[in-house]
């Protein structure tokens, strides 16, 4: 029994050091034009979709209540995806899988998505995309937890975006609230700590992997929603379903696609730099097309978080 035990262990790490060398691998020289292509359009999809999904998921919170609206979208999202693959022969989840997936579904989208959404009743869109952009931040600190601490870039990096943080908690829109501060400081570190953690957990391949954590992430929002007795007094507005259909094809299918696809061809750090260009595009959007402001002192901590994620995000290679 302790043979096998090691063994396993052994064979579970083998994987995951497998896994990280892949994910940090550069994009090599000799790509195709058609690759490269894809990887501009992949990482445009990202940019602008998920940067444009904090303005639209206020859009969607005036007809939905925040954990029935991320329910919903992730499960509608999921069940698309999981046919879609079933159709075209993709094995189904194991149980084993299916237990991973809804760990790192409910980290994921119940502990970060979820929290956003209610932030969000009191925070503007700009400033939920801008806590969000320290996700790269705390990925290092977990991943560190496992054995691959921070070099001293990234080092200076993580101290710089836990300052831009506390300072971020002094803007106005996020001062009237400390329950929505409270809830933007989770929402990265639940999103950071799933990613770190799924490569440590047996997950269906490729597409099935999303497809199976939008299911359970957005199960067990839905219910959460429901046990707090969120419900709907009145049929959705226009703008919202709206909201909600681009939030499920876009934010969810087509974002999660791009993204799956770039973590296959490009490191790790490329892969998730969505994290800090979306805070300029939400805002830019928040502040242009829904009358949003923004202080000097969330532009300063925006900055500040900006530039500790840029450390920790273009570190050199050792």
């Amino acid at each position: 029994m302790g043979k096998q035990y090691q063994t396993e262990s052994l064979q579970s790490s083998h994987h995951y050091d497998q896994e990280q060398t892949a994910r940090s691998a550069p994009l090599l020289e000799g790509s195709s034009k058609a690759d490269k292509i894809g990887i501009g359009l992949a990482l445009l999809a990202l940019y602008l979709i998920w940067g444009s999904t904090y303005l639209v998921m206020r859009v969607a919170l005036q007809s939905f209540p925040p954990y029935i609206m991320g329910g919903l979208r992730f499960l509608c999202a999921g069940v698309i995806l999981y046919v879609i693959l079933r159709l075209r022969g993709s094995p189904a989840p194991t149980r084993k899988e299916w237990l991973g997936s809804a760990l790192i579904g409910i980290l994921m989208l119940v502990g970060s998505n979820g929290s956003v959404s209610i932030a969000e009743q009191w925070v503007s869109s700009g400033i939920s995309a801008v806590a969000l952009a320290a996700v790269p931040l705390w990925t290092a600190f977990f991943v560190g937890l496992f054995g691959r601490w921070p070099s001293r870039q990234e080092w200076v990096g993580l101290v710089l975006g836990f300052a831009g943080v506390i300072l971020l908690n002094l803007e106005h829109g996020m001062w009237t609230n400390p329950f929505g501060a409270a809830l933007l400081i989770l929402a990265p570190v639940s999103w950071s700590l799933g990613s770190a953690l799924s490569p440590r957990f047996s997950l269906p391949a490729g597409l099935m992997s999303s497809a199976a954590q939008m299911l359970a992430g957005g199960a067990a929002m839905l219910l959460l929603g429901l046990l707090m007795g969120q419900r709907m007094h009145s049929f959705p507005t226009v703008q919202a379903l709206g909201a909600m259909a681009y939030l499920v094809l876009f934010g969810s299918l087509l974002a999660y696609s791009a993204y799956t696809y770039l973590l296959k061809r490009v490191r790790t750090s490329l892969a998730t730099s969505y994290a800090y260009v979306n805070p300029v595009v939400a805002v830019a959007l928040g502040v242009g097309m829904a009358g949003e402001h923004i202080t000097l002192i969330g532009i300063l901590a925006m900055l500040v978080i900006l530039t500790g994620v840029g450390l920790v995000s273009l570190r050199r290679k050792s």
